[in-house]
């Protein structure tokens, strides 16, 4: 995570750092245009469109014309008379397509004078572009629908030549874990356009939900679409469908609909990439039609979460691929894209391990067992695909066993898997999960709503560099673009999605439309508040969580305490805070510099913006003998980390959230640290806090034991917990196991915790890896 300093110190501080003359000319003008375009230089001088001026735009899609028209309608109260031909006395807006002025498509060149403004786009993308920037030149008030005053909206004069730094600009949309509305769709892709996006990956199947008419298999939503209603329980921990329980929750889209959206979706220049998941993740569609399976079901669709990903397609069934076809040539009659996206991520092999039939298909094809298998699959979607002119998209999964040819792919896991296809010459999306999960939080866990684990601020999206350094020139030719992704598990409502998607969709934008070079994190702060002004006057929910304070400890040795500095993300007016566990108010102290702590204390502190108090964080500070003190750890935590072994004695307890930076994660292995308290004392109590979350594979210990050594050579042992094992469907929870002997020297305190091993029986992931985590060892 970045780290920054206090942001209404830094934001002076980076604007007035090193900047080209364009960004400096660009941030000092008051032009809050996001994504930032490529070029622009600012001129003296404004226009003010009022009802007398007019609109020359023949031949213009009338997509772009209706944007237009619709903004001065809606929030300035009259449309703009158009007319045939532009002559010298023209004032107004003229719009125009001339692709030798402007080589690329989606490129646009605006020019705003005293007498005019003229927008000259590329094609027909780039001259809707250029009217979303036009927007975005005036106050935020032309997004809504409050009509001002005087009539007139003013714009600045200006000269923009701008174009798209990525072909591929996305957004993605679960609605299989949660049903969305055709209206809600709509709003999502007038978001992906307002910020310049063109893509839009609806992952329309899976486990939880199929979504998409299928006229040829009436069951997929007659059946598929429908799940038994647990939407009151936390979704890892659902239990599934019970005998003779109806199936209430749900929806699906008719291609009466699909194609409305379709349509609305090319008005605003945005592609639709159907995603159809296989071989895996297809539990809703198996439901419907488990004949496809290997074991002939009966199955379920489940209400939540359940892992491994091990009900799946039978790749030995001739009758498989002739329904997958079935279905992807409907599917093929109502997106007319390029791109069809097939899944391949997360397919357990068990099912194919104990299948005659599929066992049969790698003996008869000579595969090398179950990764081969799995090629061959989807080598045969992506041949039939290809026979209709159609790619293949998948995620990086189907790297395994050797890509389709001709096949694109998504990289999720990291950027290693579009590294390497991209050095095998496919062409590539980009879209890792630690930079463009939005589904992850986005502030403190404690302030979010619950979400599936994850932190992933503002800051970190905008940094976000979609081409790897690591490939060459030519290889970079073959990175599309990127998009993020929004997964619904924790998403059941379009107000949540909003606030999941806002403002950090703004910061993806300028990840993928801006030049690298021309990028400025100091800047974009600058224009995000006009940005949030905009979502307001469109009536969208955005996330406060920018202006959440996060607070951070280090030990300070001069006092002999621990120093507390507290930031937020978007600049803030001020910070009041407390350290009694007090709510702050306007009486509270204000921070200007890090809090300085000798006891245990709740620190609690809020952001306050425009008169706007925002809710106040909270962060405990525990003050025990080994705060500080180093710690080695006998399997070191790979995954996990928080902030390495410092974490396990920083005096700062972990959130239920096992990603929230805090808590160090231990797979199948048990947890053993040594701490070192520098000198031999009386020692009397020594804990450790555990988490629970058993929807993620993690457990508390089976056993906790604590041994003192005044060499760090031969210990004893002071005390110990058996802990009993976990239930089904407990709720997650972080404990302290601590336990209290009488006073003796000791210098080294060992803790060791008994990792349960291997989920239990009645866990979906039952015999797989345990996981252990740990935030802190206490000591008395």
């Amino acid at each position: 995570m970045r780290r920054h300093t206090f942001p209404f110190l830094l934001a002076a501080a980076l604007l007035a750092g090193p900047a080209s003359p364009l960004l400096r000319a660009f941030a000092g003008e008051g032009i809050s245009v996001i994504p930032r375009p490529a070029h622009v230089e600012r001129d003296e001088g404004e226009f003010n469109v009022t009802p007398s001026a007019c609109l020359c735009a023949r031949g213009i899609a009338s997509g772009t014309l209706a944007l237009l028209q619709g903004r001065f309608r809606d929030a300035a109260g009259f449309e703009l008379p158009q007319v045939q031909d532009a002559g010298e006395d023209f004032r107004g807006i003229r719009i125009l397509i001339d692709s030798l002025r402007v080589a690329d498509r989606e490129g646009y060149n605006l020019t705003v004078r005293t007498s005019g403004i003229t927008i000259t786009g590329g094609g027909d993308p780039g001259a809707y572009y250029g009217v979303q920037t036009l927007l975005g030149l005036f106050r935020p008030a032309i997004f809504g629908t409050v009509r001002p005053r005087a009539p007139g909206m003013m714009v600045p004069c200006c000269r923009i030549d701008d174009a798209p730094r990525f072909r591929w600009r996305g957004m993605h949309l679960d609605v299989s874990r949660h049903f969305f509305s055709v209206e809600f769709v709509k709003t999502y892709i007038d978001l992906l356009a307002m910020h310049r996006l063109n893509v839009f990956h609806w992952h329309l199947t899976d486990d939880q939900g199929w979504r998409i008419e299928i006229r040829k298999y009436p069951l997929l939503t007659r059946k598929g679409a429908w799940r038994v209603d647990r939407e009151d329980r936390d979704w890892e921990g659902r239990p599934p469908q019970q005998p003779g329980e109806q199936t209430t929750y749900g929806g699906f889209y008719t291609q009466d609909e699909i194609r409305e959206i379709v349509r609305y979706a090319a008005e605003r220049f945005v592609t639709i990439v159907p995603e159809i998941e296989m071989p895996a993740h297809t539990l809703a569609a198996l439901t419907a039609y488990p004949e496809y399976s290997c074991t002939g079901g009966p199955f379920t669709v489940p209400p939540g979460s359940y892992w491994p990903v091990s009900t799946i397609f039978c790749a030995g069934n001739d009758s498989t691929f002739a329904f997958l076809q079935d279905v992807l040539t409907e599917v093929l009659e109502l997106f007319p894209g390029r791109y069809i996206h097939i899944g391949g991520d997360e397919a357990d092999w068990s099912r194919w391990k104990q299948c005659p039939k599929c066992q049969a298909r790698i003996r008869d094809l000579g595969l090398a067992g179950e990764s081969a298998l799995q090629a061959y699959f989807m080598k045969r979607i992506a041949g039939f695909l290809a026979s209709k002119g159609r790619t293949a998209i998948g995620w990086d999964e189907i790297l395994e066993g050797g890509l389709p040819p001709g096949a694109a792919l998504m990289s999720w896991r990291g950027e290693a898997g579009g590294i390497e296809a991209a050095r095998e010459g496919h062409d590539v999306v980009m879209a890792p999960g630690t930079s463009t999960y939005l589904s992850q939080c986005q502030g403190p866990a404690a302030l979010e709503p619950p979400s599936g684990g994850g932190f992933l601020p503002l800051s970190r999206v905008y940094a976000f560099e979609p081409v790897p350094d690591s490939l060459s020139r030519g290889e970079r030719e073959h990175i599309l673009g990127a998009e993020g992704c929004l997964w619904s598990e924790y998403i059941s409502t379009p107000g949540r999605g909003l606030y999941m998607l806002l403002p950090r969709l703004a910061a993806l934008a300028e990840a993928l439309w801006t030049p690298a070079g021309e990028k400025s994190w100091s800047d974009f702060l600058r224009r995000v508040p006009a940005q949030l002004e905009r979502y307001d006057a469109r009536g969208y929910t955005w996330a406060k969580s920018g202006y959440a304070v996060r607070m951070t400890s280090q030990a300070d040795p001069a006092s002999r305490g621990v120093r507390i500095t507290c930031d937020t993300e978007l600049p803030a007016d001020t910070v009041l805070y407390t350290t009694d566990g007090s709510a702050p108010g306007p009486g509270s102290r204000v921070y200007a510099s890090p809090i300085v702590l000798h006891e245990s204390a709740l620190v609690r502190a809020c952001a306050v913006k425009g008169g706007a108090v925002y809710p106040a964080s909270a962060d405990s500070v525990l003050f025990h003998a080994g705060i500080f003190r180093p710690v080695a750890v006998r399997y070191p935590s790979t995954k996990y980390t928080a902030d390495g072994t410092r974490s396990l004695t920083d005096g700062l307890f972990g959130s239920i959230d096992h990603a929230d930076g805090r808590w160090q994660g231990y797979e199948g292995v048990d947890f053993e640290a040594v701490v070192d308290l520098g000198n031999a004392g009386p020692v009397s109590r020594a804990g450790a806090r555990f988490l629970r979350r058993t929807g993620s594979w993690i457990f508390f210990p089976s056993g906790v034991k604590f041994e003192l050594s005044t060499d760090g050579k031969t210990y004893e042992t002071a005390g110990s917990f058996d802990i009993s094992p976990a239930r089904a469907n407990e709720e997650p929870s972080a404990r302290l196991w601590e336990c209290t002997f009488p006073p003796r020297p000791a210098r080294y305190v060992r803790v060791i915790a008994r990792n349960v091993g291997t989920c239990p029986a009645w866990h979906p992931g039952a015999g797989g890896k345990a996981w252990l985590f740990v935030d802190e060892i206490v000591i008395r």
